[in-house]
């Protein structure tokens, strides 16, 4: 049965020439040709992201640095963004790349490197306010759900036709991950923020988010198992959930269940500490903007007080430990049983700090940093290429960009970040793009071609370089 996993292979390598070979030769002036679409074929054009990426570029001292920063930066506004209108108001639905989809939390991080430029740009607060409301249009579909179709009449993704759970209509996959639910209102938080505006957070945005407080308590599963139930026909067992769709046992502590990964892979044990911490800062900036824009005092307080019974009950029982301290562990089952590891994918353990979830500088942050970066961890790989952190879902010695760009974006030492920024620049492969994963000693064994989440992430940590340390641009 082809699964996300086998349908992104066969994309391969070939797909960048698919996807991209017919883009626009434009220079950038330093024997580079431009991969952008022309002006003509892209999706969404901004001109606070064109002036933002003219300026960042020229501060660039590397051609070939400055060349994939001019392909990444864009790449989500280019190539994944559909505008249109649905019940008279704005609607925006944003495809991961190559997977004609929207996922929750990939959708809300795409977009992520524009929100500081919204506030002076219009076009870019219409493509906000579109997303804003797809996505809560989406959770009211179902709150289980992590990917959505554009047709709400369409077959779910190939891979997810079979899949015995409650497959509602417009829903692509239905993987529950808790991280689905914190993504949305990190985008619309961080909207706010950036601009004050109030606009899409009308009743339908407030319906959603009760039903993500509601969904939250289900899975704390006091209790009972919840309504939630998956499993799928897979020789892959990251695919699937044991015990009729349910999952391994767990003993309830007042933590989140969270059956999937933001990997799409499935949980070893159901407590999924990262996804917990990160629920918890959702959490407190949903309770923040009920207070402001809508004044809802009994809501807000519902919020915050699930908060810090997550908050607690995460720090009391999901850390691990050791002679030489204590360490956050990656997964937990309430029993005394905990898992350690790290996954490219966020929220995991390296990017705690970029979600809100800690300080850079935490102690507690640094000494789990440190062995997550290490051989402690199963799916941190060195090679000849790179070294970095991968994870289940392409198997080993498969080093994913978006780690090496979240070391850089969670790290202060120079030293450091000029070496992230190295092994970005010498995996690409050639295409000027990042990657899904690229072997840990051959950066040509790729996959995903397209990957927008990826492009987005690397153009974030280069505008906040270009902000914050811009030395390290002029000669990386």
């Amino acid at each position: 049965m082809t699964t996300r996993r086998d349908f992104l292979r066969l994309l391969g390598t070939t797909a960048a020439a698919g996807a991209f070979g017919n883009f626009a030769r434009a220079g950038t002036g330093t024997g580079y040709a431009s991969k952008r679409p022309p002006p003509g074929k892209r999706r969404f054009t901004s001109a606070a992201v064109e002036r933002e990426l003219a300026r960042v570029q020229a501060r660039i001292g590397d051609p070939k640095l400055a060349w994939m920063f001019g392909n990444c930066y864009p790449n989500t506004l280019d190539t994944t963004v559909e505008l249109g209108t649905l019940e008279g108001k704005p609607d925006t639905f944003v495809i991961t790349g190559d997977i004609e989809a929207m996922w929750l939390r990939d959708s809300s991080a795409q977009v992520a490197p524009y929100l500081p430029l919204a506030k002076q740009d219009r076009a870019l607060q219409r493509l906000f306010h579109g997303l804003i409301r797809r996505q809560a249009r989406c959770i009211r579909i179902d709150p289980y759900a992590n990917a959505f179709l554009p047709d709400p009449h369409a077959q779910p993704l190939s891979w997810a036709r079979q899949d015995q759970t409650d497959m509602k209509p417009g829903v692509g996959e239905r993987k529950w991950e808790i991280d689905s639910l914190c993504w949305p209102i990190r985008l619309a938080h961080g909207y706010w923020q950036a601009t004050g505006d109030v606009a899409p957070f009308d009743d339908d945005w407030r319906a959603a988010m009760l039903l993500v407080v509601n969904t939250f308590r289900e899975q704390q599963r006091k209790h009972d198992r919840g309504p939630y139930h998956f499993q799928r026909t897979t020789d892959r067992p990251t695919e699937t959930l044991a015990l009729e769709g349910y999952g391994h046992p767990s003993r309830p502590n007042g933590m989140i269940h969270s059956m999937f990964r933001p990997s799409d892979d499935a949980c070893v044990y159901p407590l999924f500490v990262p996804a917990n911490l990160f629920a918890v800062v959702s959490l407190r900036q949903l309770a923040a903007m009920s207070r402001a824009l809508h004044h809802d005092a009994g809501f807000a307080d519902d919020c915050t007080a699930l908060a810090d019974e997550v908050a607690l009950a995460t720090r009391r029982d999901g850390r691990l430990q050791e002679a030489d301290g204590d360490y956050w562990a990656y997964e937990i089952d309430g029993y005394g049983n905990r898992l350690f590891m790290d996954d490219a994918n966020a929220p995991g353990l390296l990017s705690l700090p970029y979600l809100g979830c800690c300080a850079a500088d935490d102690p507690l942050y640094r000494r789990t940093r440190e062995r997550a970066w290490s051989g402690h961890n199963p799916y941190f790989f060195r090679g000849t290429a790179a070294e970095g952190i991968g994870g289940p879902h392409e198997g080993l010695r498969m080093i994913w960009p978006m780690a090496i760009t979240m070391r850089a974006l969670t790290s202060r030492d120079p030293a450091e970040i000029r070496q992230c920024l190295r092994w970005l620049r010498d995996t690409d492969a050639g295409t000027g793009f990042m990657h899904e994963a690229f072997d840990q000693d051959d950066p040509a064994h790729f996959t995903r071609a397209w990957f927008a989440w990826a492009n987005s992430l690397f153009g974030e940590l280069i505008v906040k370089l270009a902000d914050t340390q811009p030395a390290l641009l002029r000669a990386p």
